[in-house]
């Protein structure tokens, strides 16, 4: 796997779901340390909104750290990603109800949805680590679009607390690098429903 992502330049976009932020950022060092090249994007809430998981600040300066460079936080400079290839694989972890709302519909006024706008542009994978607390109610109708969308991949993906949130799905984020490793193929990695978390 290490040859595969050695140079690999990937994207990686964040969206507002503040407690998976860990799990985010453990599988950003995981790309960094295969060899992968990263690409920083941030949501306008992910690069502004402080929460118990951390301060805005706290939080683009980890990803910006573990990137090694600046993160892309407006629309404008999320534009450039499509026409100057910067990109192999568009990773968006974690990705929010909200985001997959707008992907789905086509709607570009965040700097993540914009990197994935431009990205998709070339024909290049997007891959998708969900976080949503309605993944089984009002964000199904999207997922379902989503999967059935060429060059888009979801990590595989799982109830997180079926007792408390019976709608809730988040990503198995250790899943990423053989998510984006099939999506380089051209394949969903299966199963994409697991067990709970």
């Amino acid at each position: 796997m290490n040859e595969k992502f050695n140079g690999l330049k990937i994207g990686i976009a964040m969206c507002g779901s503040f407690c998976t932020f860990a799990d985010a950022f453990r599988q950003a060092e995981v790309l960094s340390s295969l060899g992968s090249e990263l690409l920083p994007v941030m949501s306008f809430n992910a690069s502004s909104i402080s929460s118990r998981f951390g301060t805005a600040a706290e939080n683009l300066e980890r990803l910006e750290n573990i990137c090694k460079r600046k993160a892309i936080c407006t629309i404008e400079d999320a534009e450039p990603i499509g026409p100057k290839a910067l990109c192999d694989v568009m990773l968006v972890m974690p990705c929010t109800s909200n985001t997959l709302a707008k992907l789905a519909y086509g709607i570009t006024d965040t700097p993540v949805t914009m990197a994935v706008k431009s990205h998709l542009r070339n024909g290049r994978p997007v891959v998708l680590a969900i976080a949503t607390n309605d993944a089984l109610g009002a964000s199904a109708k999207n997922i379902g679009f989503l999967q059935n969308c060429k060059n888009v991949y979801f990590v595989p993906y799982g109830q997180d607390d079926y007792r408390k949130k019976p709608r809730s799905m988040i990503a198995h984020f250790d899943l990423v690098p053989k998510t984006i490793e099939a999506a380089l193929e051209g394949r969903q990695l299966q199963p994409m429903i697991l067990p709970p978390l």
